[in-house]
This record gives structure tokens, C-alpha cells and sequence, in this order.
């Protein structure tokens, strides 16, 4: 069944200007909140007390917001009653968009891999483009709540709309583990707590609006949570800027910080000390090469080694912690030969990539660094593959985009199909004020890390790099490698995953900064995963329930079971960023492709082929999940393991693509059997094609 009752009424004027100055009004509170905790830290009280207050205080506002917008109402707990203004809806959008890999992994990928993370910003940006002219405005015309239900409408049966909730389901589960990862980061330095208390706890700011009011409380939350999320980008950005020499105009320390990164970056890969840290880090390869010839040995000398430590720290009396800590890595040791192996695999790679110039970081400013098109041939191979995954990884992106079911479901809340390609505007606009912004964040910390902990005496280190490293080493660590007593680059650890949380540590902002950078993460966090909750528990209860199962049940019924499915959804996928998955922004990115693979093809094809029809459009999705599903599981090596497959990477990859790229044959697959199929099976129905002509109407 779809929303064929409901008027689209726009918002009167004199309720559009209540918005603006009630969101003016939140804008200004928040500035006020943050100077108020700037002057408690000022007056000496503790910092654990001040974050406690910005999570408490976002969350409270985000729960005020989903109370008083609570419904049971079908067209407002799926749309939003189609009447929200295209400059809000463009704000919520944005928010929806902009996850935590956004705002914490972006910067952290360019920090990290230099230009190549620049295809993050290209691909998402480009995605918006291409929502904007094939989908956006063509879905609102058709009185649909969600992306399967579209489907259903376009190509009629059953089959079509199973298939895209399956696909909404698959990717917003991926994506929503992601947003509950980032959110457990977040709550355990906002309040220092075990990353898997964290999550938990976390988890009622994201039911709070879900649960309650469906997309009308999530999107007025998503306002707020934009404007938070933004200020808390942009302030730490600007006075970091502020702090470089000579700098008048915070953005335009961009090139000249880059230029001196560039030159700093070409003497520590000429420093005698670093080379001697390459050195180290592939004696350490060396080893972890030979664990893996002979796997069984390698363990069993694990285990003997350290029990001969936990014996003698027990028989020299040493203090308690010692032998605690020496029992938790017997206890850690792998229990299974596939287990170890996989263990070693990542110190082989970890290694590896160590021995790297500047530790494995990419040259800020140099593109596709690794290789080289005028060297040797292994070196043109390298230059070859990281051209390669760049354009394919862009290609995913900007597909996976503009294909996102939970995105595409907020263009549906817009009075008119007008209105939806201005929303889209409005929403690229506040996007473009991130993506603007994270290259130079990421190079203004760059030269914060060069220049204030390289080349640092290790009695010197911050406290705050001592605090991460005990707390998750995995995240943050440095390791004397060569013995000298001084921090080198090669020695460091930061993962991109906490680059943004720890600009205004590494800067030495003021902490209050911190806090404000964590709550606007956190933000990011839960607006997506609110709208990911939402999507996945419209899937089951309108989508399965309603249009399948019982098309004749009342809607309260379907509103009931979809506030039950979010729940019950919320706490599956807490569990499973519990684990602690790959990082953030290649589970993102891993389900990008799942997104373009499944829904792409059926969708454009859908508004712009009369001839695709219903099994045409079922194949495209079945095709296109399956290849990128079986791409994925088969390079993964956590799917690997899995699945019992122990083929080297090198005898899986096709054209040496990333695993997480394997969007780029998901969606050849799906457009080839959508075409394929479709002219097998004929012409679609007349319905179909009327559809299509009301679709392309202008």
C-alpha cells in the first residue's frame, strides 16, 4: 500500500518564520552553552563533569525535540506529512548525510592518504549531483513512503518490492553499525567509559526520536543536530587556522601550511632516524612471514613465551597490574590455527605498511604516491592500481549516493517534486560547507603533529596521547621502535577514526573544544542512524507487513510494528559494533557499493526505460547484490575467515580492485540483467509505462 490519502500541504508562512527564529534561537543557546562550559573549565571544574554535560545536554535537547513531534499518524511517521520546507528539509538532509564517517573520517582519511582521500569528497559530492537530476524529484512524484515501495508501484508485483526492502535492510544495517562504532568512540571520551558501554548508553538517543515520532521527529531533529554538528567542524577549524603564523583569514592558511607539510614530509623521508624505523618495522615483517610458514609452531612458541613471563613475574612477586596484564595476553592468544593466521596477516600488513616512508602516511599533496608511471615496472603497477581504485572508489561513491535508500526517503517529505530538487540544492549547499572545510582541517593537524610530537623526546609526550594509548591502543599507540628515546613519525599510530575527536588535543585548544567536537560528532552519529533505524523498520513493517504480508492491516498497526522493528533493529546493530568492525569509512564505503549494486540500475531505468519491466528489475537487484556480496566476501579477510577460503588477495581481486569497491561490478552486473532480461521478457505492462509518463512529467 502506498500514501494516496494524504494532501501535500506547504508550511503557512507565518509557521515558516516561527521555525526560523526557533532555530535561530537554538543557534544562539548552543553558543551560549559552549561559552558557559568555557568559563566552568576556566574556574577549574573537571572535565569529566563538562562532558558529561555536552552529552547530556545534546541528547536531552535531540529527546525534546522527538517528544513533542511524537505521532502515530501514517503520513507523519513515514514522511513527515510531505509538508516539510525544502530549505529544512535540505538541513535534515544534510545532517542524514553528513554520518560520523563524514564528520570524523573524513578528515582522517586525507589525513592519512593525502590526494586519495579526496575521492570521499568527489564521489559523495558527485553523488548529489546525480540524485538531483535522475532521482530526487522523480520519486516525489509518485505517492510513495519508501524506496521499495516505489519499486512496487513502477514495475508492479510482489517481487520488486521484496527485493528493494531486502536491499534497504542489507545496506542500512551496514551503515547504521558504522554510525553505533562512531558513537561508541564518542561516548567513551565525551565521559571516558568502555567503548561497549558507550554504545549502549548512546543507544537511547537514537530511540528517543525514532521511536517516538518517525520521520517527522526525526527530522526536526536532524535541524538541531546539523546546527550542532557544523559549529562544532567549523570552530576548531578556524582557530587552529588563527594559530598559524600570519594567518589573518583562517581559510587561506590552506596553502601555505600545505606548502610547509610538503617540505617537512621530504625531510623526515630523508632522516636517518626514520630510515632507521623503516628498518625495524620490516625485520618485523620478516617475522610475522615466517609465523605464517608455519603457523602451529608460531602459536605454540606464543604460548610458551608468554607463559615462561607470567612464571617468572609470579616467582619475582611483581606488582599486581604486571601479572594481570601478562595473563590478559595469554587469555587474547588465538585459539584456532584460522585465527592465528589471520592474526598474523594483519602484523604482516600492519608491518608492511609501517616500513613505508612517513610511517605509511601518503604524502599530503602528491597523487597516486605509492607509485610511480616512469619507474620501474613494479612501480608503474602500484601507480596504475591506486589510479585505478581512486576512480573506482568515486565511481561507488557517487552511485551509492545518489541510490541510498534512507536519502532517498527524505525527498519524499517535501510538498511538491519542486520542492525536492530544491531540497537537494539546499542540502548539497550545507554539505559543501563540510567537504570545503575537512581538507584543511585534515592539513592544519598534519602540520600540528609534524611540528608539535615529531621529533619529541618520549618524556615529553602529551598527556593526552599517554591517556589514548592505554585506553585503545588499537586507535592511538607509539612505540619506541628504534630505541632512541625520541618520537619518530614511523612510530606513531592514529587512526583515522580519531583524528577529528583529537584536533583540538593536538592543537592544545582549550578542552571545552574537545567536548564541543565529540557532541557534534555524536550528532552526526545519531541523526544518520535515525533515519538508517527508520528506513530498515519502514521495510519490514510497510514495505513486507503492509504490502505484502497484510495489505488489508491498519496502518496504526504497521506505525506500531515499525516502532518495534526500530527498537529491536537498534540493539542488533549495537551489538554488532560492539565487535568492533573495520573502520569507519570502509564499512561506509562497503555499503555504498552494496547500495549502488542493488538499486541503482532499477531505479534510473525505472523513470527513464518504459521497456524495463518486473523481472528485468528483479534481476538487476538479485544480480547486482550477488556480485557485490560474493566480491566482497570472497577479499574481505574477515569474510575469509568465514567462509573457510584461504586464497591469497592477489588470486580474488579483479583489475586489483579495493573489496569495498566492488560496486563497480555490482552495478555493470544489474544494468546488464535489467537490460538483458527486460528485452527477453518484452515490453512492461501498460501500467508500468503509464507510470513512466507521469514520472517524466514536468
Amino acid at each position: 500500500m502506498s500514501g494516496t490519502s494524504e494532501p501535500a500541504t506547504a508550511v503557512p508562512a507565518g509557521s515558516l518564520r516561527r521555525l526560523h527564529l526557533r532555530y535561530l534561537g537554538f543557534a544562539l543557546g548552543l553558543c551560549a552553552f559552549v561559552l558557559a562550559m568555557g568559563v566552568a573549565e576556566r574556574l577549574g571544574v573537571p572535565n569529566g563533569w563538562i562532558g558529561a554535560a555536552f552529552m547530556a545536554g545534546t541528547i536531552l535537547v535531540y529527546a525534546t525535540i522527538g517528544f513533542f513531534t511524537r505521532t502515530s499518524n501514517e503520513s507523519e511517521y513515514y514522511v513527515a506529512g510531505r509538508r516539510v520546507p525544502a530549505l529544512y528539509n535540505g538541513m535534515a538532509t544534510a545532517a542524514d548525510w553528513m554520518s560520523v564517517a563524514s564528520f570524523i573520517g573524513t578528515a582522517g582519511v586525507l589525513y592519512l592518504q593525502g590526494f586519495g582521500g579526496l575521492a570521499y569528497i568527489i564521489g559523495w559530492t558527485g553523488g548529489y549531483c546525480l540524485l538531483a537530476l535522475l532521482l530526487a524529484p522523480y520519486l516525489r512524484r509518485l505517492p510513495v513512503y519508501t524506496v521499495a515501495d516505489f519499486l512496487g508501484q513502477r514495475y508492479g508485483g510482489v517481487a520488486p518490492r521484496l527485493i528493494g526492502a531486502l536491499a534497504t535492510v542489507v545496506v542500512g544495517f551496514v551503515y547504521v553499525v558504522a554510525q553505533l562504532y562512531g558513537v561508541g568512540l564518542i561516548a567513551s571520551h565525551l565521559l571516558g567509559l568502555a567503548f561497549e558501554v558507550g554504545i549502549f548508553i548512546a543507544l537511547g538517543g537514537v530511540l528517543v526520536c525514532s521511536f517516538l515520532g518517525g520521520m517527522r521527529s526525526v527530522t526536526w531533529t536532524q535541524v538541531a543536530q546539523y546546527i550542532v554538528l557544523i559549529l562544532a567542524f567549523l570552530v576548531p577549524l578556524v582557530w587552529i587556522g588563527l594559530k598559524q603564523p600570519g594567518t589573518v583569514v583562517p581559510g587561506l592558511a590552506y596553502t601555505s601550511v600545505l606548502e610547509r607539510v610538503s617540505a617537512r614530509e621530504r625531510q623526515l623521508q630523508a632522516d636517518p632516524r626514520e630510515l632507521e624505523v623503516q628498518q625495524r618495522w620490516r625485520e618485523r615483517a620478516e617475522a610475522a612471514r615466517a609465523r605464517l610458514a608455519d603457523v602451529p609452531a608460531a602459536m605454540a612458541e606464543e604460548v610458551r613465551q608468554l607463559g615462561a613471563e607470567l612464571r617468572r613475574l609470579r616467582a619475582e612477586r611483581a606488582p599486581l597490574l604486571q601479572i594481570q596484564l601478562a595473563e590478559r595476553r595469554l587469555r587474547a592468544l588465538p585459539q584456532t590455527e584460522a585465527a592465528a593466521r589471520t592474526r598474523y596477516e594483519g602484523e604482516l600488513a600492519e608491518a608492511l605498511r609501517r616500513a613505508r616512508p612517513l610511517g605509511g602516511l601518503a604524502p599530503q599533496a602528491t597523487p597516486y604516491a605509492r607509485g610511480d608511471p616512469q619507474g620501474s615496472e613494479e612501480a608503474q603497477r602500484a601507480y596504475r592500481s591506486e589510479r585505478i581504485n581512486f576512480t573506482a572508489l568515486v565511481f561507488c561513491l557517487m552511485l551509492g549516493t545518489a541510490a541510498m535508500p534512507h536519502v532517498l526517503v527524505r525527498f519524499l517529505t517535501t510538498p511538491s517534486a519542486a520542492a525536492a530538487r530544491r531540497s537537494v540544492g539546499w542540502a548539497l549547499l550545507f554539505i559543501i560547507v563540510l567537504y570545503m572545510a575537512a581538507p584543511a582541517l585534515a592539513v592544519l593537524i598534519k602540520a600540528e603533529v609534524l611540528d608539535g610530537l615529531v621529533g619529541q623526546p618520549l618524556t615529553q609526550l602529551p598527556a593526552w596521547l599517554r591517556r589514548w594509548t592505554r585506553r585503545d591502543p588499537s586507535q592511538v599507540s607509539f612505540e619506541d621502535i628504534n630505541g632512541d628515546g625520541i618520537l619518530q613519525l614511523g612510530e606513531l599510530h592514529l587512526s583515522s577514526d580519531v583524528i577529528v575527536l583529537l584536533a583540538p588535543e593536538i592543537a592544545r585548544l582549550p578542552a571545552v573544544i574537545g567536548y564541543l567536537v565529540a557532541a557534534g560528532g555524536l550528532a552526526a552519529a545519531l541523526s544518520t542512524a535515525d533515519g538508517l533505524l527508520l528506513s530498515i523498520a519502514s521495510a519490514f513493517s510497510h514495505d513486507v507487513y503492509r504490502g505484502v504480508i497484510d495489505p488489508r492491516a491498519p496502518a496504526m498497526r504497521a506505525v506500531i510494528l515499525s516502532k518495534a522493528l526500530v527498537l529491536m533493529m537498534a540493539v542488533m546493530a549495537a551489538m554488532a559494533a560492539s565487535l568492533r568492525p573495520e573502520s569507519l569509512v570502509a564499512l561506509v564505503t562497503a555499503a555504498f557499493s552494496i547500495a549502488a549494486s542493488a538499486l541503482f540500475a532499477p531505479l534510473v531505468l525505472g523513470i527513464f526505460w518504459r521497456r524495463a519491466s518486473r523481472w528485468g528489475a528483479v534481476a538487476g537487484m538479485l544480480a547486482g547484490l550477488a556480485t557485490c556480496l560474493g566480491y566482497m566476501a570472497i577479499n574481505l579477510p574477515w569474510s575469509r575467515e568465514l567462509l573457510g577460503v584461504g586464497l591469497p588477495l592477489a588470486q580474488t581481486r579483479w583489475f586489483d580492485l579495493e573489496p569495498t569497491s566492488a560496486g563497480v561490478f555490482g552495478v555493470a552486473a544489474s544494468f546488464a540483467a535489467v537490460l538483458l532480461v527486460s528485452r527477453l521478457g518484452g515490453d512492461s505492462s501498460a501500467r508500468s509505462a503509464a507510470i513512466v509518463e507521469r514520472l517524466r512529467q514536468a
